[in-house]
């Protein structure tokens, strides 16, 4: 029987217009070290000297971010061709791991175009944009603006798009938003033919840049505006303004644009789930919490360390600590980032013991603390009162660990201290601080003098603030406070009086509680509810309640100079005991109450709110600004020590 044996048939160039498919021995390189060899055979055989070869061998070592052995490449090439500069030029300005390599990109455009044997195209100006913008070079940036002119490219997108990103990242958002305007001219027909989906792209990227610019400098307002205009949304859209309000303190706005944009046609993704977690940590939302949690889980979101993390700060700071160690003990556990958030969450709800429990399984699993795992632990110790074991943590973290104490580490051991009574020793600990102090430093001690009624202390503290930050009411009111827990109605006057003549506020008493899925505001003496009526009778029926078990309003809190019953009527419309009363009137038995309270949490309410856990056969749950207290049959879980 004869058999012919043919060659394999090699492709021709026509198989295939990529590069790539000329070169199959770059193509099947997976390391720099295979490609090493390629390139050490292509110098033998002088196949180096074909541009294609040493532009592919280039473009591999960019896509791999090896950028010493890309220049040295790049360097030896004869008259590198348009492609090549592109490649070198974006491989140093997509470059995050040094600061300087965007500013290498600039130097290698300005080689490019004083060379003359190229001219940039519509994919160099993009990449040197680009390094514009990292670098903050707004002069640099001007002069390619003209360039891009000069070439006739003003009006590509993708330019455009990065001149535009150009100077947003500068802050110049008045020239950002006239080339914004001039697109709109240019490509306003765009979306109404539909057929472009390279320009269309383009503009739904435009439109976000400029959202984000004014994200970037504040004007949220301009930004939602912009935002609402849009004709069309990607869900990059939504997540740069649902990032841009959470980051700017501004939760709610976070929480009611990741409804709204529920209700259209982009579904949340990875980073919307990542972006929106902490706004609904913030403001104590479980069940939306449980809502995105249980969304990533049936679209197969992955819940690695960030989001896991970022979901088991939701639980710990929407009072659900016991879930929140559920989904930690699922999560990988590699990184320190997922150790951090439950010690943290921990030490929140006062379980020192169990945070330095996980603490030690964090060692055993031979994770590095960080030293945010320190200010956990701190936090720990300063609310169970283990005031050795808050020192020695400190000092294992300097000496042992060798972490740089920050400002939040520092706080936390005056907020330890000063809990403990140790006054002296926390003014001691200040003064000998070797980094600059800030007021919320200060603010701990001051707070600690307040509860313990040490005027000597607290006015030399007082007086450092108020030169510190003299329109900040916190300091004004802690020391007014101080005088009148003594009782010195004189010197409140005089605090007082300050404040009114330099127009300084209190903040107000807020408390927030969430009740199907809505968030439901109350102030101090907040009658502007719906269902105002209904509450200021459940306020009423719940004053009754607790005389009936023999309990007397604790008015010396009421730090005002005013009658017997005007202090119990103030007492008894604290923000937290009306979202109390509209819990009890909204929910069905026994249903769980959590509340969660700008400020602290006062001896009177903590009190009140124990019996009412009783007398209402209700688990409340109330976060302050410190931590959080789990009340149930009578008691709190802090055992009243906050």
């Amino acid at each position: 029987m004869n058999s012919t044996i043919s060659k394999p048939t090699i492709p021709s160039p026509s198989h295939s217009s990529h590069p790539s498919s000329l070169f199959p021995l770059i193509s099947s390189c997976k390391t720099i070290r295979d490609l090493t060899q390629v390139h050490a055979q292509f110098i033998k055989t002088s196949k180096i000297h074909d541009p294609l070869a040493a532009a592919e061998i280039l473009r591999f070592c960019a896509n791999h971010r090896d950028l010493e052995y890309a220049r040295q490449v790049f360097d030896q090439m004869r008259k590198p061709n348009c492609f090549s500069w592109n490649t070198i030029i974006r491989a140093f300005a997509d470059c995050s791991a040094d600061e300087e390599q965007p500013k290498e990109a600039l130097l290698l455009f300005r080689q490019m175009v004083f060379a003359g044997f190229v001219e940039p195209n519509q994919f160099t100006f993009p990449s040197v944009l680009k390094a514009c913008a990292r670098t903050g070079d707004f002069e640099m940036g001007k002069q390619i603006h003209g360039l891009v002119i000069k070439y006739g490219l003003d009006n590509d997108v993708f330019v455009l798009s990065n001149l535009v990103r150009m100077y947003v990242m500068c802050g110049v958002m008045v020239d950002a938003n006239y080339l914004f305007q001039k697109s709109l001219i240019d490509f306003g027909n765009v979306y109404k033919v539909g057929r472009d989906e390279r320009r269309q792209e383009g503009n739904v990227v435009l439109w976000n840049v400029m959202v984000d610019g004014y994200v970037r400098i504040g004007d949220f307002r301009a930004a939602r505006e912009l935002f609402d205009e849009m004709p069309q949304k990607s869900v990059v859209s939504w997540n740069g303004l649902i990032s841009g309000y959470a980051q700017n303190g501004l939760f709610k706005e976070a929480i009611e644009l990741f409804r709204e944009m529920q209700l259209g046609d982009v579904s949340p993704n990875y980073v919307t789930l990542v972006s929106v977690l902490p706004a609904i940590s913030r403001l104590g939302a479980l069940e939306l919490g449980k809502w995105v949690h249980l969304y990533a889980e049936k679209n197969k979101i992955e819940i690695n360390d960030v989001l896991g993390s970022a979901l088991v700060d939701m639980y710990s700071k929407c009072g659900s600590i016991e879930k929140a160690l559920q989904v930690f003990e699922k999560l990988p556990k590699e990184n320190a980032i997922t150790w951090n958030a439950i010690i943290g969450g921990l030490a929140m709800h006062g379980r020192a013991k169990d945070a330095l429990y996980f603490f030690s399984r964090m060692q055993k699993a031979g994770v590095m603390p960080t030293d945010v795992t320190y200010i956990g632990l701190l936090n720990a110790c300063s609310h169970g009162g283990l005031v050795e074991e808050g020192r020695s943590f400190f000092n294992h973290m300097v000496s042992v660990v060798g972490l740089e104490p920050r400002i939040e580490h520092y706080g936390c051991m005056i907020d330890l201290l000063g809990r403990a009574g140790q006054l002296e020793e926390a003014e001691e600990f200040i003064l000998n601080m070797p980094i600059q102090k800030d007021d919320v430093i200060w603010k701990a001690l001051l707070g600690a003098c307040k509860m313990h009624k040490n005027i000597e202390i607290g006015k030399r503290v007082a007086k450092i603030l108020m030169d510190m930050a003299p329109r900040d009411s916190g300091s004004y009111v802690a020391l007014s406070n101080l005088y009148a827990s003594s009782g010195n109605w004189e010197a409140v006057s005089e605090v007082r009086l300050m404040m009114k003549d330099m127009d300084i506020r209190k903040d107000p008493g807020c408390s927030w509680i969430e009740l199907d899925g809505v968030i439901q505001e109350f102030l101090v003496e907040d009658d502007s509810h719906h269902r105002a009526k209904e509450i200021h009778s459940m306020l009423n029926e719940i004053s009754n309640q607790l005389r009936l078990v023999g309990y007397s309003p604790k008015t010396e809190q009421v730090l005002l100079n005013m009658d017997e019953e005007e202090k119990q009527m103030n007492l008894q419309h604290h923000s937290e005991k009306i979202a109390i009363a509209f819990g009890l009137i909204s929910t069905g038995p026994k249903t769980p109450l959590r509340i969660v309270k700008n400020l602290r949490i006062c001896e009177d309410c903590h009190a009140s709110i124990k019996l009412i856990s009783k007398i209402y056969k209700r688990k409340i749950i109330v976060r302050d600004r410190k931590r959080f207290h789990h009340f149930e049959h009578g008691t709190c879980s802090c055992m009243d020590y906050w």
